[in-house]
């Protein structure tokens, strides 16, 4: 069984064959994915050694410390944190060898094709149809909120393919090749000036019944997978003491003491309080994740990751008085991700907005949490055995 110490060897191996400061930083990503040392938990030949996951800290301070390059996690966070694991419980042996590798070495990035115009909290209401027709699926519809389109190759995509049947069967799961014919992609500028979201239209696209993921008409299940990875990957990083947007508060309250208050100290308190109670909770929820696939506790996570960080950027700019108001630039841009620490204030307030919009909405979390974990009685549902195409909509 691969323990800390094999590990260590065989990281030291690959710094031995590929020395970073020699070897281009392609190269060694390739070389790390094929010696198990991407993500040690998954199978051997899939950039995994079937090692616990807990290890994978033991790899990643190795190759921290010899100054190894990195696959540049945030930029290609979706594929990471929830193409990846879809693919790997629901994906073809075939799927797993194409997709896997280009994505987590980054030369594939990866987009979620999900939220629509009239579903987005009730995703399962979606309308884009992919009809079947021989080897291919045509799909049409319109996708909207979908973050790195713009730079994204692969998108994981959920369409409904038998609208007889009630709104959460008859969906099916998708790989789609934004480069095919058909799909277009347009920007959706936000409120902070920039637009890392886009609205997706797909039109007459034909995806190969190879790049289903699951049997048809499961597409809800599988999507669950990627939802629960989702939330842990949003809420769920891990990071440091004082880490994250608690520490730039803090900072800004060593670094200006002109602006202090006692009620400004006493709320800067508990929210500090709450960050180190929510980065604990995390700790403990990637230790749960070494036995298994991530559960609903994932959404509580997600849920205080975007109370603290409104909350947070809120603080900074009712500290900062009118610094706190200053904005950089206004300039349409296409970002390659979000910048929560190192922008400024207002940046962080502005995009903090989203927060408990993006990866699930906090209603629809907080129904999640009540639901599942605490075992409370669900919503009445009255379109549990409608058909879909018999909804109001």
């Amino acid at each position: 069984m691969t323990d800390a110490a094999d590990l260590r060897r065989r990281t030291a191996a690959l710094l031995a064959a590929h020395p970073p400061a020699t070897t281009d930083r392609l190269d060694f990503l390739r070389a790390r994915f094929d010696a198990g040392l991407a993500w040690v938990h998954f199978p051997e030949g899939l950039g995994g050694l079937d090692a616990p996951r807990s290890l994978q800290a033991v790899v990643d301070a190795e190759l921290a410390a010899a100054g190894a390059p990195g696959n540049d996690p945030g930029r290609i966070g979706i594929g990471l944190g929830m193409a990846a694991p879809t693919i790997l419980r629901f994906g073809t042996d075939e799927q797993k060898q194409r997709f896997l590798r280009p994505l987590w070495t980054g030369e594939e990035v990866w987009c979620q094709l999900f939220s629509e115009p009239g579903a987005g909290s009730d995703l399962a209401a979606l309308a884009t149809r992919a009809v079947r027709d021989g080897e291919d699926w045509v799909v049409d519809g319109q996708k909207v909120w979908t973050s790195s389109a713009h730079l994204a190759r692969w998108a994981i995509l959920i369409a409904r393919t038998d609208p007889d049947l009630p709104k959460h069967r008859g969906i099916t799961y998708f790989v789609c090749d934004l480069t095919d014919p058909g799909v277009e992609v347009r920007p959706l500028r936000q409120i902070t000036g920039e637009a890392e979201f886009n609205e997706v239209f797909l039109t007459g696209v034909r995806i190969p019944d190879a790049h289903r993921l699951g049997e048809v008409g499961e597409g809800w299940k599988v999507a669950q997978t990627t939802l629960m990875n989702e939330r842990v990957a949003i809420g769920g990083n891990r990071i440091p003491r004082e880490g994250g947007m608690i520490g730039v508060a803090a900072a800004d309250w060593r670094a200006r003491p002109e602006l202090r208050t006692h009620d400004l100290h006493q709320r800067l308190l508990t929210l500090w309080v709450d960050a180190e109670v929510a980065r604990l909770t995390g700790e403990r929820l990637r230790q749960q994740l070494t036995k298994g696939q991530p559960g609903p506790e994932g959404s509580g996570m997600k849920l205080a990751f975007a109370r603290l960080a409104q909350q947070i950027s809120g603080w900074e700019v009712e500290f900062l008085a009118e610094d706190g108001l200053t904005y950089d630039d206004w300039t349409m841009r296409r970002p390659d991700g979000v910048d929560f620490t190192g922008r400024e204030a207002g940046y962080r307030y502005l995009r903090a907005k989203g927060n408990s919009i993006e990866g699930g909405t906090s209603e629809v979390l907080l129904n999640i949490v009540a639901e599942r974990v605490l075992g409370l009685p669900p919503e009445p549902r009255t379109d549990k055995d409608v058909a879909w195409k018999d909804l109001p909509r």
